[in-house]
Order: C-alpha cells, then sequence, then structure tokens
C-alpha cells in the first residue's frame, strides 16, 4: 500500500476504533508536508465503495493534513452511506486522489473523462442583492464534482451528464461552466 493510502487507513482505522484524530506523522515525505493541494479520499469495502469526499482547492496547511480531514470525512459525512464501523475495517482498501489546481475549460474539446476529472458550474444570473460562493469570478448556486477515469464513464458526454446530475443541474435550462484537473493516483 502507497503512503498516502496508508495514512488515509491509519487516520481512519484511529478515528472509527478510538474516536481519536492522529497527528501528521514525522516520516512523511517532505513534499507532502510542504505543498498544499486539494485531495480526495475514496474508500471500498469489498470492491464496492463505500465513501468518496475530498477537496478540490486546498483547505489545510498541507497535503498529509487534508489528507486526514478526507478521511474522517469520508468516515463520517458521505450522505450516500452510513459512518464507517469497526467490523467493517478488515475489509476496506483505501485511494487517494492529490488534485491539480483546476482550470476552466473554454472548450469542449479540450476534455478527456480518462485523463481529466471536471467540474460542473451553475452560473446563475446576478442580482445585487445576491451573496453566492464565488469560484474564480463565478457565482455558483450549483456544483458538482467526478473523479477523472471511473469505470463505465468512457466519453466526455457521459462524464458531463453524470456530473450534472450529481449535481441536480439541468443543463438544458442552466447555463454551465466546466473546469478540469488532473489526478495523481495513491492506492
Amino acid at each position: 500500500m502507497n503512503l498516502l493510502a496508508s495514512l488515509a487507513k491509519q487516520t481512519v482505522e484511529s478515528y472509527v476504533e478510538k474516536g481519536e484524530i492522529i497527528e501528521v506523522p514525522n516520516d512523511l515525505v517532505k513534499e507532502i508536508q510542504d505543498r498544499k493541494a486539494g485531495t480526495f479520499v475514496t474508500i471500498e469495502k469489498n470492491g464496492q465503495l463505500r465513501g468518496c469526499i475530498g477537496t478540490y482547492l486546498p483547505t489545510k496547511e498541507n497535503i498529509a493534513e487534508e489528507i486526514i480531514h478526507n478521511a474522517i470525512a469520508t468516515v463520517t459525512e458521505d450522505y450516500r452511506f452510513g459512518p464507517i464501523q469497526k467490523t467493517e475495517l478488515p475489509y476496506l482498501s483505501y485511494t487517494v486522489y492529490i488534485l491539480s489546481e483546476p482550470e476552466l475549460v473554454k472548450n469542449i474539446n479540450e476534455l478527456d473523462s480518462k485523463k481529466y476529472g471536471i467540474i460542473v458550474k451553475t452560473t446563475p444570473i446576478l442580482s445585487p442583492n445576491r451573496t453566492d460562493v464565488v469560484f474564480n469570478g463565478h457565482a455558483v448556486e450549483k456544483s458538482a464534482l467526478l473523479l477523472p477515469d471511473l469505470e463505465g464513464i468512457d466519453t466526455i458526454e457521459k462524464q458531463i451528464s453524470i456530473a450534472c446530475q450529481k449535481g441536480r443541474i439541468d443543463p438544458k435550462k442552466e447555463k454551465i461552466i466546466i473546469y478540469r484537473f488532473t489526478v495523481k493516483k495513491y492506492q
């Protein structure tokens, strides 16, 4: 198991078994302690998705802290699943994704569902009274993220469609903007 996937596993086991959040280990590679990036932690149980949560932009001081935070969120906050139980721990596998900074897609031909993950966001009509969250200068009402190279998603159109479904976005009625990003995957 890779060092980053091992960090996610150690985090989950400590949190589920003892309710404790681990400290960043001293023996991690310097780059992981000195660099910031968005990360996703995916947990599978017997080959089936059990949870996946992450951040597309960094929210913590370094990648290690980002992984620890997102591993705990995956265990406790993924609305599609209940919290992970102690009895499940031996059956879990871990994947950590380190994301590049998202970049605006100007043409759909810039996408590749195997190479790039996507973030789809709506662009509502703004009025002076709106207090929307802003991402790269765009006010956002709805958004969704899809990691790259997912099983069964082999076209750009399918990737966009699934991301829109996930974000409850109707691309026929709502204007969307798309960002792309690459990942480094660690298992």
